[in-house]
């Protein structure tokens, strides 16, 4: 799939409350985030290079040097002024005076025809005389479309602050509701479900928030140029072979830290016994339980050098227990568990008898498929602290894939040891009673406010971008939330399973009832949320008092 080159502009405005952004709602229709908020923008198109002569304010070369481009920045920009005015009716030119073109002028006439593509943005520069300050907009971010969605963009996010006099208003078409709205409300709103936002939307959102007038932030992002996205293949070895890693790899970010000067050593395959020293201190060890729900096998974490921590120890596996034994020489102070799924703690037992060590966790909760013989010697309590020959650790109580999963986050090195609260390459699964969807986004959003550089995952290689997993995790949750939720609205009352297939219709309907586990998990938060009620096992929607 090609991946098209694309630009967004966020418009900015200022208000007696602080900085407002313009957003517009995508049809429910769109193939490509139906529904959702986002800022104008769209693809670069062919005639953009001829709007350049119209351009004034500052060089291509000097825009695609801030861009790391070789040739052709200005051609992103032009396409976000373009885009403003198709989608959002506001255009950021000026008339030969210097002075910004407002509502009245005669070239609001003719964005219709620019957006059906019978005249290009050049020739209506060239019409009405019209020039394009580009030095008004500002680089603030470029963001790559993962593997997956039907269409992927290379974008580059850009700022500006909204002409006076130009009044906002959406096309009909692609875009269906426009609002201005500050930064931390439509994040507040995309928190409580009520407007869908995608991962670079809420890192722009983020990054505005931190400003109070639009002054502040156009300083801030002229002089701020954000870095390069990865775009290089990284070398590795798969089977003994060299193998170029591709930016979005799974194995990618673990090659980049471990091998930044690009010699090939680092593995892009998980080899069950295999140990890799994934941080200073920190060996990864995965145990020979690869499966649909284990992927490559469940990673042990051993901490130290002389005297050891050990993390998740794994499940009863007696290699894995030899293994541990063998790279710690049975010198094991401690063990600490990340919850009591059997993947994960059956290990410590043996662990303990054979070394004396103190193992740390939450008892198993009265739910299936937990370790119910799981007896630790200490509960460590949320934000406690544990010591350890490579750091200290910070306890972190993230209930939600099970009530008592906890994270441990090395301080020092600022890697997180996730567990099964973030996995690898799926989405982990939320089983009720258990299981607890609330709690889970919850739980990930609090994690937004700890200082991660990498998460060391129980499944899986060390993963980049802490703050871009993260946020894609709880998108695709609330995504999901949203479509159940306007499934309810249009059958309510209605049972589970009809729900479920409606709501799931993306889903092979074979794995429907694995989806209705999910989709239950959905309607209790819903339920607590007070916007949905279960009665005569049908489920209803609350309408608002």
């Amino acid at each position: 799939m090609n991946v098209r080159p694309a630009a967004t502009l966020a418009l900015t405005r200022d208000t007696d409350n602080g900085i407002e952004v313009l957003l517009l709602q995508r049809t429910w229709e769109a193939v490509f985030l139906p529904g959702y908020f986002v800022f104008p923008g769209g693809a670069v198109n062919q005639q953009e290079p001829e709007a350049r002569a119209h351009s004034i304010g500052v060089e291509d070369a000097d825009i695609s040097q801030t861009m790391s481009l070789d040739e052709g920045g200005a051609d992103y920009m032009l396409a976000a002024v373009r885009e403003c005015f198709e989608e959002a009716g506001i255009l950021l030119a000026q008339e030969g005076s210097g002075k910004l073109v407002d509502s009245g002028h005669a070239v609001h006439g003719e964005r219709f025809a620019l957006f059906r593509e019978e005249v290009s943005l050049a020739q209506l520069c060239e019409k009405h005389q019209l020039t394009l300050p580009l030095d008004r907009l500002a680089y603030l971010s470029h963001w790559v479309t993962p593997p997956g969605p039907p269409r992927r963009f290379d974008t580059r996010f850009f700022v500006a602050v909204a002409p006076e006099g130009q009044v906002a208003s959406h096309d009909g078409t692609e875009t269906i509701d426009h609002v201005w709205i500050s930064p931390a409300q439509a994040l507040e709103e995309h928190r409580g479900g009520q407007r869908l936002l995608g991962l670079p939307t809420i890192r722009t959102l983020r990054v505005l928030c931190d400003f109070s007038t639009t002054a502040e932030l156009m300083r801030y992002a002229h002089a701020n140029p954000p870095e390069a996205f990865p775009t290089d293949p990284w070398p590795a070895l798969r089977k003994g072979q060299p193998v170029l890693l591709e930016p979005n790899a799974p194995a990618y970010d673990e090659a980049v830290k471990l091998d930044p000067e690009g010699e090939g050593s680092t593995r892009a395959e998980i080899v069950p016994g295999e140990p890799v020293e994934v941080a200073a201190g920190v060996v990864r060890l995965t145990a020979p339980n690869p499966g649909m729900m284990t992927g490559p096998g469940t990673n042990t974490y051993i901490l130290g050098h002389e005297r050891f921590t050990v993390i998740d120890p794994g499940p009863a596996n007696e290699a894995h227990i030899e293994r541990i034994l063998e790279l710690t020489g049975g010198v094991v102070d401690q063990v600490l568990t990340t919850h009591t799924h059997m993947d994960h703690s059956p290990a410590a037992r043996v662990l303990k008898e054979r070394t004396g060590c103190r193992v740390f966790g939450w008892p198993a909760p009265d739910a299936p498929s937990h370790d119910k013989a799981f007896t630790p010697d200490d509960e460590p309590g949320h934000e406690d602290l544990i010591v350890t020959e490579a750091g200290v650790l910070k306890v972190l109580h993230t209930p939600g894939h099970a009530s008592n999963h906890l994270c441990f986050l090395l301080l020092e090195q600022e890697l997180l040891f996730a567990g099964d609260h973030i996995m690898q390459g799926s989405t982990v699964v939320i089983n009720p009673p258990d299981g607890d969807m609330k709690a889970y986004v919850e739980s990930l959003y609090e994690l937004l406010e700890e200082p991660v550089r990498f998460i060391a995952p129980a499944h899986g290689f060390l993963m980049g971008k802490p703050e871009a997993v993260i946020d894609y995790l709880i998108t695709h949750r609330l995504s999901r939330e949203h479509k159940i939720f306007r499934a309810l609205e249009a059958l309510a009352p209605v049972s589970l399973k009809d729900l479920t297939a409606k709501a799931y219709d993306d889903v092979p309907a074979a794995i429907h009832g694995l989806a209705a586990r999910s989709a239950l998990a959905h309607l209790l938060k819903l339920e607590a949320e007070h916007r949905a009620f279960q009665k005569d096992e049908l489920w209803h929607t609350v309408h608002p008092a």
